[in-house]
């Protein structure tokens, strides 16, 4: 048995069948085609599948489609500004060589963005506390943080 749901990711709107017990990864990545959220752990633990739901950012792994019905929802491919070019995160994570395999870096630069949107000037400890839940295995963390703090001087246009 499917149900409909919609839902509005990247600012597109949405209308999709689910299973009751779908996850919204898998709806984004097989439904939608959307597949910057990374199917890791499919237990909340990596951090590799993170979207930001309604303003916070959510392992999507955990949230069941159903869930997800009526809300906005924005993944990696939703950062990149209408006129083509990135966000000052996906800018500082390439500037600052935070991108090694990829597999990590949608759900670490989504968190990212989350955390600015709520705190635009984070400290090093606080952009370390907030990335804890997302794991990466090639990086190190330095060039991450260093990313996020990067951005955030950016956004703030260099105070």
């Amino acid at each position: 048995m499917k149900i409909p749901i919609s839902l509005t990711v990247n600012g597109d709107k949405y209308d999709v069948m689910v299973s009751p017990l779908s996850k919204l990864v898998d709806v984004l990545r097989d439904d939608l085609l959307i597949t910057g959220p990374k199917k890791g752990c499919a237990e909340g633990e990596c951090g590799a599948c993170t979207v930001i739901m309604d303003g916070k950012p959510v392992s999507s792994c955990l949230v069941l489609a159903p869930q997800a019905d009526g809300k906005e929802i924005t993944t990696i491919e939703g950062l990149e500004h209408e006129d083509g070019t990135l966000d000052p995160i996906q800018e500082e994570f390439m500037n600052s060589a935070a991108i090694q395999c990829g597999y990590c870096s949608p759900g670490m630069m989504i968190m990212s963005k989350a955390l600015l949107m709520v705190n635009p000037h984070p400290t090093e400890e606080e952009v370390r506390d907030a990335l804890s839940g997302n794991l990466c295995r090639c990086t190190g963390y330095q060039q991450i943080v260093d990313a996020v703090m990067a951005a955030a001087e950016k956004e703030r246009g260099g105070e």
